[in-house]
């Protein structure tokens, strides 16, 4: 059992918390049964960290309460952890329902709106670059696993959004200005949607890009909340 934070491969693992560091070595750390339980079923699990002594296949790494304290992200951490491969996609999935998400900043947003996108068999969600990292802790906790069942990849807006219209993709923003009720959209075949920044909406040079823009019917307030807004749109397309 480890019981020293300067052990090396506890330093190591510590630096796996900041984003520079998932992305030189490729690894990142995920708290609790559920999500290691997820990942597990996705088979990215590399190296199991337990405060109890563990029989399996994978390596364990057991650690004392005050070494899990370190490593963990909550302030009541659970008895496990795991080090997982980073599975980067950069490849578009020939689908019928895509989600794709414009410099959204909230983490609990972003988790959101994967699971309901997982939940109405969208076939992938695509992130603008300046979205927040798939692999930030409090995003991992908003997905629940999520993300170890549907497609995510990052990239230039502009460009996937053109190579989706070039495979018969209809591609709707969501927006107010000169926007139209979404009873009025007519549901095709294949169908992309874009949330906007939670502050700032859609940026113009995408909103230019989609082929209908749309806006959901409300009273009484001024908008929905981004994850709101996507749910109610991916539910009413699916």
């Amino acid at each position: 059992m480890i019981t020293s934070s300067t052990n090396n491969t506890i330093k190591a693992l510590m630096k796996l918390k900041k984003k520079k560091y998932r992305d030189e070595t490729g690894y990142y750390l995920i708290e609790g049964e559920h999500l290691v339980e997820e990942a597990l079923k996705a088979k990215q699990v590399e190296l199991l960290i337990s405060t109890k002594a563990i029989s399996g296949d994978l390596p364990v790494l057991e650690v004392s309460d005050e070494i899990m304290a370190k490593l963990a992200f909550t302030k009541s951490p659970q008895s496990i952890m795991a080090k997982c491969i980073i599975k980067k996609e950069e490849k578009l999935i020939d689908g019928k329902r895509y989600l794709i998400l414009d410099d959204l900043q909230d983490p609990g947003n972003i988790g959101t709106l994967i699971r309901t996108a997982l939940a109405f068999s969208f076939d992938q969600v695509i992130l603008s670059d300046r979205c927040v990292d798939l692999y930030n802790d409090k995003l991992l906790r908003s997905m629940q696993g999520a993300n170890f069942h549907i497609s995510c990849i990052y990239g230039d807006l502009k460009t996937i959004i053109s190579k989706l219209q070039a495979n018969d993709v209809t591609v709707v923003g969501s927006a107010l200005e000169n926007g139209k009720d979404i009873n009025k959209i007519d549901a095709c075949k294949k169908m992309a949607f874009v949330i906007g920044n939670e502050g700032n909406g859609i940026n113009k040079e995408i909103l230019e890009k989609c082929d209908q823009i749309g806006y959901i019917p409300i009273k009484t307030i001024e908008s929905l909340n981004a994850a709101v807004a996507g749910s109610i749109i991916m539910y009413y397309f699916k």
